[in-house]
């Protein structure tokens, strides 16, 4: 058996895994590597190359870029604020949510900007009375346009950017996928609106996700902290003018809590006390009154339920409910409203047994015991452990997200975008370097710690990219992809527009069942071989392979942000066929009707 025997039997059967899903495909990626070097196609060095490719930093960079705008909160406050700016009426709202969908798509990635927009998107509908799955796939393949606005919108995008580079042609410039992604993104949500209520579902999802748009006010109501609180006025000749409310915090045990204090409708946080601010306490009475006295404090006689949501939550701070399980460290411990951890970075506001709040006495807590714990956002993620046996009601970072309204301290993370499409575009750098310098700037300003730097890496599309590639390098060693090519071209190849509809279906069939950045990976070489031996350009050949693994329409295998939406839109495997089916149509027209005119054969 000839080298290009053996290299299309171990592509057969990755193909084969790949389909049937039982495996990683993490697994199976690495798997067929090790394949090719067990047979002798590859050397060591050519079996690791791909994690050594500049596409690797390039993605990696991209995710962490993509991570920084999702936890400054920039990608919820602009779903929240497209989205009510849109209205209730049908066919508005899905045109504000998918041109949404696609233009962040283009920024951080199909994945990303579903799981940014998703619960915003369901939570929409159930309010509005509708069925989320008008809804959830709309979003996703929107995203799927999206991702061929720009260069960095998918990873197949630079894939097939370098290939046309390698073959001698040259690099798709950043701007220039919008030629076809724009078209594309118009038709995907023409069809949404004309098609969208015949070839989609009407079906109620299991579960919804939580939200937390107004948790501050919640956990206000819950935690009686609207009754129990009370507003204390600093008026002039106050010592504590200038002084941060933090330093009026200390307590003993019969001191009262201090929540925090506001100034002109804003959380005054670090900043000085100034005259005619409310300070928010909890306590007895008595402590209160001595608090009062001690600083020269008058109380509010209209109270201070107004200002308590945004002292509870807002930029700075935020709070969080921990229930103790059966054999939590915590169980036996003495604690009480004002009390803080052994960091001195979280205090607790509240304390309930049973529903019933405990007062601001000294309580010793027990198993189901409920705590609501305050302080900085940064000190929440470092302290708050479930290794402890400690249930965390809500993801603080998920919270922050919703909760939050978005500011000024995400700036930063605006101008490192920013300046990472203008390196992009103008070319002044390596695409990769400009995503790794992003990266990195998104952590020196601290936008992102490491530890969430790497939790926004989505490991399994690098390893499936850097694991491919040698199937790539094997293919074109081997003479296997002159061989397909040779089919292609057969069956195909009577003209440049023949070879583009042949390579569209071959990679469009392939992407439904296997990762499109997989398939991207097998069908590259192909269709750079193809090229050369019908004599075509390669750019509109990569265009085309580009447009086909981006249209993952008809499985909710297809892709990540195929099968999100699975279950919150309440889908079964053939609503997508049904709904997908005009939109491959679409970009098949793309594909074999309009890349020709832009790039020529």
């Amino acid at each position: 058996m000839n080298d290009a025997a053996i290299c299309l039997l171990i592509l057969a059967a990755a193909i084969v895994l790949f389909v049937w899903n039982r495996l990683p495909v993490e697994v199976v990626a690495l798997g067929s590597t090790m394949a090719l070097y067990a047979t002798g196609l590859l050397t060591l060095g050519q079996v690791f190359g791909g994690f050594g490719d500049p596409v690797i930093g390039f993605i990696a960079g991209l995710f962490v870029v993509s991570a920084g705008l999702d936890a400054c909160g920039l990608t919820a406050w602009a779903g929240r604020q497209l989205i009510a700016r849109a209205g209730t009426e049908r066919r508005r709202l899905l045109v504000a949510i998918m041109f949404l969908a696609a233009l962040m798509t283009a920024l951080i990635g199909v994945t990303g900007t579903t799981a940014a927009l998703l619960p915003m998107v369901v939570l929409l509908a159930v309010r509005l009375g509708r069925s989320p799955s008008g809804l959830a796939m709309p979003l996703a393949f929107a995203g799927h346009a999206g991702s061929l606005l720009v260069l960095t919108g998918t990873p197949i995008n630079i894939l097939a950017s370098e290939a046309a580079a390698d073959a001698g042609s040259r690099p798709f410039g950043y701007f220039e996928f919008a030629a076809v992604g724009a078209p594309l993104t118009a038709g995907v949500v023409v069809i949404a609106i004309l098609a969208g209520r015949r070839l989609l579902p009407e079906r109620t999802p299991r579960s919804l996700p939580a939200d937390l748009s107004g948790h501050a006010r919640v956990l206000v109501g819950q935690y009686g902290l609207d009754t129990l609180a009370v507003g204390l006025r600093v008026p002039p000749g106050s010592p504590s003018i200038g002084k941060p409310v933090t330093e009026l915090r200390r307590r003993g045990d019969d001191g009262p809590l201090v929540i925090g204090a506001a100034g002109q409708g804003a959380p005054r946080g670090d900043e000085p006390l100034r005259e005619d601010d409310v300070i928010a306490v909890h306590g007895g009475t008595a402590a209160i009154d001595r608090f009062a006295e001690l600083h020269r404090l008058e109380r509010v006689p209209d109270g201070v339920t107004p200002q308590l949501e945004q002292l509870v939550l807002n930029r700075r701070v935020g709070a969080a409910e921990l229930v103790l399980g059966p054999r939590s460290a915590l169980v036996g411990d003495t604690a009480y409203p004002g009390m803080t951890t052994d960091s001195g970075e979280l205090v607790i506001l509240a304390i309930q047994r049973q529903g019933h709040e405990l007062g601001p006495q000294r309580e010793v807590l027990a198993a189901g015991d409920a705590v609501l714990v305050q302080g900085t956002w940064a000190a929440m993620e470092r302290q708050l452990d479930p290794a402890e046996g400690v249930l965390i009601v809500d993801n603080p970072a998920t919270m922050r997200r919703q909760a939050v309204p978005f500011g000024r301290d995400a700036l930063p993370a605006v101008l490192i975008v920013t300046a990472m499409v203008v390196l992009l575009a103008t070319g002044l750098v390596p695409p990769a370097i400009a995503a790794v310098l992003a990266a990195g700037a998104m952590v020196l300003t601290k936008v992102l710690t490491m530890d969430q730097a790497y939790e926004g890496i989505s490991w399994t599309p690098l390893v499936v990219v850097a694991a491919m590639y040698p199937m790539s390098t094997a293919m074109a060693q081997s003479g296997a992809a002159d061989q397909l090519a040779a089919i292609v071209v057969y069956v195909f190849g009577g003209s440049g527009l023949l070879l583009l509809l042949g390579l569209f279906l071959l990679t469009a069939v392939l992407g439904q069942v296997i990762s499109n950045t997989a398939t991207a990976l097998i069908v590259i070489p192909v269709a750079v071989a193809a090229a050369a031996e019908v004599g075509v350009s390669v750019l509109p050949v990569m265009m085309c392979v580009a447009i086909a693994a981006a249209g993952a329409f008809l499985t909710p295998i297809a892709t990540a942000a195929n099968l999100m939406v699975q279950q919150p839109g309440g889908y079964r495997f053939t609503d997508y066929g049904r709904f997908g089916l005009p939109m491959i149509i679409w970009f098949l027209v793309i594909a074999v009707g309009l890349v020709p005119l832009i790039w020529r054969l």
